[in-house]
């Protein structure tokens, strides 16, 4: 669009000089001037734009609008004793549905596959077949036993937290994925299962990673899909 509005700007100069040499008192016909139809495209292209905007999820425009956070750490390391000295981490909804289930679904796992799961949920937010947000990701399915999308969520026990030095060490992980750090474990992952199941669609699915007690895993029909789109 930049580039017509330049090439419209530059046609109008064009036309103006040429006006003038001819005669200081020339005015041009607005029926006769070439970028009056291209005024009505862009004009068309600008509403339908809105349109396409309008029916956007507001998470995922505020994602469009708005600069990246910067990485609140510039360099990960997968040791306890870097991730005991980070800051204590703190946030607001979102990431309090990121800590809880990084503790109820990997806090067993080495540090580097509390950051595995951490990417499968990030990736899910970014991916137009799932919620766009955290909690909603997390939270889909809910409501009937053993069908949601995170085992701890509809398995019929309370969701209480019993080791408070682990759910400080997820959340700090939690705190560092919501703040940019970078995705470069599992390949894009949007499924992950325990190595003691094996689920179907494992079957199908192009596995990426293996961490821990954890293989990852992208849907090719979807992966096919947006590189298309």
């Amino acid at each position: 669009m930049f580039g017509l509005l330049c090439r419209a700007f530059a046609a109008s100069v064009v036309l103006s000089l040429s006006a003038g040499a001819v005669s200081a008192d020339m005015v041009m016909s607005q029926s006769n001037d070439p970028t009056a139809e291209l005024g009505e495209s862009l004009n068309e292209m600008l509403i339908a734009e809105r349109r396409v905007i309008a029916t956007m999820p507001g998470n995922r425009l505020k994602k469009l609008v708005e600069p990246p956070a910067p990485r609140a750490v510039e360099e990960r390391r997968f040791d306890r004793q870097w991730i005991d000295a980070q800051p204590v981490a703190r946030g607001g909804a979102e990431w309090a549905c990121l800590a809880e289930a990084l503790y109820f679904e990997a806090r067993g796992e080495s540090l580097e596959g509390i950051f595995a799961v951490a990417e499968v949920i990030l990736n899910r937010v970014d991916a137009r077949r799932y919620p766009d947000t955290v909690c909603g990701v997390i939270n889909q399915g809910t409501g009937e036993r053993y069908r949601c999308q995170f085992t701890y969520n509809c398995d019929g026990l309370a969701e209480t937290i019993h080791e408070p030095r682990a759910y400080e060490r997820v959340g700090k992980v939690a705190r560092m994925m919501l703040d940019g750090m970078p995705r470069t474990l599992t390949g894009g992952a949007t499924y992950y299962h325990t190595k003691a199941v094996g689920p179907h669609w494992a079957k199908v699915f192009d596995r990426t990673a293996t961490i821990d007690d954890h293989h990852f895993y992208v849907n090719p029909v979807y992966v096919s899909r947006s590189r298309i789109e």
